[in-house]
């Protein structure tokens, strides 16, 4: 059986973490943790070391792209899947420039999450 991979959920909204969380049950995942802000995030970062990282852009605290930028500081292999409710262009790739491996407008769908995620 294969290693399960480790997720940090982060995200300002109770609600949106609630539901990453259940979207993704199907994967062999386990949920290392959940943030509702940038500063809480990085803690558990470094304490759990995730394989993987969906990250909000607007939180408070510090914001989605410099926890993005920290997190790829201290673990460039992290997978970082950015998903915000700041749908425009520039702000997508600018998360994608500084790392993340995938972005996904809010509100999203369970299909549209999972098929982020799979990418």
């Amino acid at each position: 059986m294969s290693e399960k991979l480790k997720l940090l959920i982060v995200d300002d909204s109770f609600i949106i973490r609630q539901a990453i969380k259940k979207y993704l049950k199907k994967y062999n995942l386990e949920v290392v943790g959940t943030a509702e802000n940038g500063k809480i995030a990085l803690e558990l970062f470094e304490k759990t070391s995730p394989d993987i990282v969906t990250l909000d852009i607007t939180m408070p605290e510090i914001d989605g792209l410099t926890v993005l930028e920290e997190m790829i500081k201290i673990n460039k292999d992290v997978k970082v899947m950015v998903v915000t409710a700041l749908t425009d262009k520039a702000t997508g790739l600018k998360a994608i420039k500084l790392g993340a491996k995938s972005y996904l407008p809010k509100p999203f769908t369970e299909e549209k999450l999972q098929e982020s995620f799979d990418r």
